[in-house]
């Protein structure tokens, strides 16, 4: 038996997608139940309409709702091959083309900013007197609580398994259960609170990653963040894709580029 009657999924799942481009079908409707039930549990709540009422009345409780839908499994360096064709490939390409010294890049869907870490890692160890360049990073999330954990910079021993000896040296400081991402590295980015339903307003990347974000959109509202992204990047960029993902029979501005064994798609 569902906990929201057929009425109430689709007025709360229209309502996500409008607000948010997340997309809920009969498939993954336990998942928001089970969301719906928790926050409805918490704010001591009976009925969901009642609830769905307040999410239309109270942006706050919207963010925790569309906070509370999106899934935040990340690590550092996640799908090695793209990171190979970062290093050998991408960096070096820049550091040729980009004659003012000056790289943006906007990791969307940055999650506990695993990723954008794992960004500016590449940058100071990879180019060449990174002190004469100017590298920033947009990094972005839906989820407040997501963001909160990327700004501290604080991770478990855990989470840290999957970064080589030297990095952890050089980056971080071990603390007590964990590591501390050193001040040094979070200078060039800038976490923000952002739904990719909207335009940042953000232009010239030259790297955008939005790796597993798509996935939760359907082919419409993907088209329209697609257009997004090449709106902001500059001519030749680079859209890093989850492995999962593809762009095939899509209309958008972009072409499919092999590096290496990373499939990675460039601004047309």
């Amino acid at each position: 038996m569902h906990y929201l009657t057929d009425e109430e999924f689709n007025l709360i799942k229209d309502l996500i997608y409008k607000e948010s481009g997340i997309s809920f079908s009969n498939i993954n409707r336990p998942i928001l139940e089970s969301r719906i039930k928790e926050r409805c549990r918490q704010k001591k709540i009976d009925l969901p309409k009642e609830y769905y009422q307040i999410v239309l009345k109270d942006t706050e409780e919207l963010k925790i709702l569309l906070d509370s839908v999106t899934t935040n499994l990340t690590k550092f360096f996640r799908n090695d091959t793209q990171f190979v064709a970062l290093r050998e490939n991408v960096i070096p390409e820049l550091i040729k083309k980009k004659t003012d010294k000056k790289i943006k890049v906007w990791s969307a869907g940055c999650s506990t900013g695993e990723e954008p870490y794992s960004i500016a890692m590449y940058f100071y160890e990879y180019i060449p007197n990174p002190q004469a360049w100017e590298f920033s990073i947009i990094a972005s999330d839906i989820s407040l609580k997501s963001l909160l954990v990327a700004k501290t910079g604080f991770y478990s021993d855990e989470r840290c398994e999957s970064i080589e000896k030297g990095f952890l040296g050089k980056f971080f400081d071990k603390v007590e259960n964990g590591f501390q991402i050193k001040d040094f590295l979070k200078t060039p980015i800038r976490f923000d609170y952002h739904n990719l339903k909207n335009d940042n307003g953000e232009r010239n990347f030259d790297i955008i990653m939005c790796r597993n974000v798509i996935i939760y959109f359907d082919k419409k509202a993907q088209e329209e963040l697609l257009n997004k992204f090449e709106t902001s990047l500059n001519n030749d960029g680079y859209l890093f894709l989850g492995h999962s993902e593809s762009l095939f029979g899509m209309n958008t501005g972009f072409k499919f580029s092999k590096i290496g064994d990373a499939i990675i798609y460039r601004k047309s």
